[in-house]
């Protein structure tokens, strides 16, 4: 935990002026069963139909405010509302981005969270898990934190960070996932898109088939690295498992060099192997996406990677977004952002 007095340095007392607010619901699909509804017999399926894979927004547009919106997705077992209040009750990504100007959405991916109704059904699994999601995203070492870890060490924070966890209701299916972002990425227009671990793969393919994604900002992105087919990198075993490239065609792929893009990683990740699972997962996902800017780049196009502890910002979780030092993540985005001309 740190004890710098700059992570209260956010005008939090400072009321916001909110031009516009609200929510919808955008993609997703709907089945129905034939024949006619009888309202005698209204538990019957026949006649009836069912809305569902679709994604929900909620946003919020600032007095004033800059000309992109930003768009945030979040990640594996979370929903939108990471985006928001931090564990420790702080403000999150969406209070400090209104602060900064920028019009914020947040969605929630189909399946998950206010999302929920999927036409397909899931087994929901309720074996106890939150150890494993406390060293998986690197708090530290169970029951440990790490040293000088970016998490409160009060134990109101943990249990928020535990409550926080959601399941999916439907499986997990990269089209119905993808083809509903782009559809909420249709309904706001142009946008940066700002994606966290999981959402990392999704947002890749959700910017090769959507012009409106001007720039992509990735949190610790986790999984479904595109490459050229026949530019594979080798897959990458781990003691959490093996990770893998995804092939795509070069036609494809071309598209992620006509935006910029950064990735950014945090702290306490080896370099070497090991066999503390939760730990040896961020090293192949570091080595990936180091080989995936630079295959951008080589490309012709404007990848960055950023490692939080090689710029001297130490201690930061998987989650950084919402770590005691989140407002110092968030000037490093908005930098990023007016780098590009983009805020």
């Amino acid at each position: 935990m740190t004890t710098d007095d700059s992570v209260t340095s956010e005008p939090t007392a400072t009321p916001l002026a909110i031009a516009a607010q609200g929510s919808f619901a955008v993609g997703g699909t709907m089945v129905s069963k034939e024949g006619s509804f009888n309202p005698r017999d209204p538990m019957n399926p026949v006649g009836q139909t069912l809305h569902g894979d679709h994604a929900r927004v909620t946003f919020q547009i600032p007095v004033d405010a800059r000309p992109l919106p930003l768009l945030f997705w979040h990640g594996w077992w979370v929903d939108s509302s990471c985006w928001d209040t931090t564990p420790d009750g702080r403000e999150g990504f969406r209070t400090l981005f209104l602060r900064r100007g920028f019009p914020v959405y947040l969605l929630d991916q189909p399946r998950r969270g206010s999302a929920g109704k999927t036409t397909t059904a899931t087994e929901i699994n309720t074996e106890p898990n939150e150890q494993w999601f406390f060293n998986q995203f690197r708090l530290g070492l169970w029951p440990d934190l790490y040293e000088g870890v970016q998490f409160s060490d009060d134990p109101a924070a943990l249990e928020q960070f535990f409550r926080a966890m959601v399941p999916d209701t439907g499986p997990l299916d990269t089209e119905v996932i993808v083809a509903a972002a782009s559809a909420a990425i249709d309904r706001i227009g142009p946008l940066v898109l700002v994606t966290h671990s999981h959402a990392g793969g999704f947002g890749w393919l959700a910017q090769m088939r959507n012009p409106n994604v001007r720039a992509v900002v990735s949190i610790e992105p986790g999984s479904g690295f595109v490459f050229p087919e026949g530019e594979l990198p080798e897959a990458m075993p781990s003691s959490n498992g093996t990770l893998e490239p995804t092939p795509i065609p070069a036609s494809e792929f071309e598209a992620l060099t006509r935006v910029p893009i950064i990735v950014y990683y945090g702290d306490d990740i080896p370099t070497a192997p090991t066999d503390i699972a939760g730990r040896d997962n961020w090293r192949v996902r570091v080595k990936m996406a180091r080989i995936w800017v630079d295959t951008i780049n080589r490309h012709g196009g404007d990848a960055t990677f950023v490692s939080l502890p090689e710029q001297g910002i130490h201690g930061n979780t998987h989650f950084a977004f919402s770590d005691l030092n989140n407002h110092e993540i968030a000037d490093q985005i908005t930098t990023f952002l007016a780098d590009k001309n983009l805020d």
